[in-house]
């Protein structure tokens, strides 16, 4: 089941059905669809677009990203559609995400689905990096996965390509449960090592069934469970 998918021409708005709605955000919500081309199922994210604003910049950076990354571990992004209001991106459609795959398994998965998941993350991972690019919100959530067991990373709103030499980054990234401590304390210098300890994190919450470091009052919190190590 590794082996990796084309993009199936889509073109126009006319070209999908929406079939229901999977979830909803501040700024953008997902749809289950199908295409009319040749009835394959897609997940349609539809982000709604501020007159004055115009589109985001999470979803030009996203959008940019995923048109130059093909991976089996990468989320495909089959195409783009923008209207006045919305702009719509086409994915391929997962059957769930690694949240709601560990709330149906409660109390840590089997260690062959560990093995298998995190394989396949790190897989995931050592590609974006060869590619020079960091993800930068890693988290169960954003680790989409099919009804054959494969996981594929998501939601690059954050990802960023990494310079050379280093430049300064945002440290105002990774949700907190899953930000190593160097960025906890402001640290703007990182480079591939941010994704990596958000991996050993996500491992860890396979294997017990919760998060290791379920901070719920803020930064310093957080840092105190992960001392507490």
């Amino acid at each position: 089941f590794m082996k990796q998918r084309q993009a199936i021409p889509f073109g126009a708005a006319t070209s999908y059905v929406h079939l229901e709605k999977l979830c909803e955000g501040s700024c953008a919500t997902v749809y289950k669809g199908i295409s009319r081309i040749n009835s394959q199922l897609v997940a349609l994210k539809v982000i709604k677009l501020e007159a004055e604003e115009g589109v985001p910049f999470t979803a030009i950076r996203e959008a940019s990203l995923l048109k130059c990354l093909k991976h089996a571990n990468i989320i495909l992004l089959h195409d783009i559609i923008q209207t006045k209001e919305t702009l719509t991106f086409v994915f391929e459609y997962m059957h769930t995400d690694l949240a709601q795959y560990m709330a149906q398994h409660p109390g840590g998965l089997h260690y062959c689905n560990v093995m298998l998941f995190m394989f396949q993350l790190l897989r995931g991972l050592a590609y974006i990096h060869q590619q020079h690019i960091l993800h930068r919100d890693l988290k169960p959530q954003n680790l989409l996965i099919s009804c054959l067991g494969e996981l594929k990373l998501a939601d690059f709103g954050l990802a960023r390509a990494q310079s050379i030499p280093r430049q300064t980054y945002s440290s105002e990234v990774v949700t907190l449960w899953y930000r190593p401590p160097d960025v906890l304390l402001g640290a703007t210098v990182y480079s591939s090592d941010i994704d990596i300890w958000s991996a050993g994190c996500i491992f860890v919450e396979m294997i017990q069934g919760q998060p290791i470091f379920a901070a719920t009052s803020g930064t310093h919190e957080q840092l105190e469970k992960i001392w507490a190590v």
